[in-house]
């Protein structure tokens, strides 16, 4: 059974493949929003969302058709192309969804990928206070320096480190020690497990990879979405491009519920 399905002939080969991760404060997803309203990007195929919890909605601005859990966007002209997943993998499909996805990534004729993820700031360190904003090359990614991720590393996007151990003291001596070489990242979804998996890929990963981690508090993290999807725009090379984010018009309304009515209040 095939993993994506184009909507329109869109060819992919040469672009950066940007994938937001669910995770904390879902700021990876709003960031990617952000991409897609902003670059004016068309909705170019859907994902099998076979893996992933099911939902459906309408689209963005009364175009026809629904949204489907996990679709790519894309726009001519455009250096980048966008997935947007909206509802995170089943619990017991966590290793089959990171392994269809990365099977595409690699078969799919992209040049590089960049993934997103959010991180709980309740565990952050006071070393890690200095910027919101980190960043993890995988150790068998082929090498970034000659490619469009090369700007991390010049900007000042520090390295990530775990800021907590994943199991109490008490529990690790009953734990088996993890041999993956990245980190702990709590509330960071999947992103440990697409990036372990790609470190034992079957076959040689050939994609130059990378991802930026921010530190958010669940809440209206619009802020924080700003904050990612402008320092992805910088490392990508493409921020000359905005002169103003635009948000999605599905923003304006119930992004984190209906409003109260105030009268309740006097």
């Amino acid at each position: 059974m095939s993993f994506y399905y184009p909507k329109t002939p869109f060819s992919l080969a040469g672009k950066t493949l940007v994938v937001p991760i669910v995770s904390a404060g879902n700021v990876s997803q709003l960031a990617v929003d952000l991409l897609i309203a902003s670059f004016s990007l068309k909705h170019v195929g859907i994902f099998n969302p076979k893996d992933v919890i099911p939902v459906v909605a309408a689209r963005e601005d009364g175009e026809s058709g629904v949204t489907t859990p996990i679709e790519l966007y894309g726009q001519d002209g455009v250096s980048i192309v966008v997935v947007q997943q909206r509802s995170p993998a089943l619990k017991n499909r966590k290793q089959e969804f990171t392994e269809s996805l990365l099977d595409f990534i690699q078969t799919s004729g992209i040049a590089s990928v960049l993934f997103l993820s959010g991180i709980n700031s309740s565990n952050r360190a006071d070393s890690q206070m200095i910027t919101p904003t980190y960043h993890i090359v995988p150790s068998n990614s082929p090498s970034i320096a000659q490619t469009s991720l090369s700007s991390i590393l010049n900007l000042p996007i520090p390295s990530y480190t775990s800021p907590s151990p994943q199991y109490r003291l008490s529990d690790q001596v009953i734990r088996p020690i993890e041999s993956t070489p990245i980190p702990f990242i709590p509330g960071g979804g999947l992103t440990r497990r697409i990036l372990s998996t790609i470190s034992t890929y079957p076959s040689s990963w050939s994609i130059p990879t990378a991802c930026l981690l921010q530190f958010v508090m669940e809440g209206d993290n619009r802020g924080d979405a700003h904050l990612l999807a402008a320092v992805s725009a910088k490392v990508l090379g493409i921020d000359a491009r905005i002169t103003e984010w635009k948000q999605p018009s599905s923003w304006q309304v119930g992004l984190f519920g209906t409003g109260h009515d105030q009268t309740l209040y006097g």
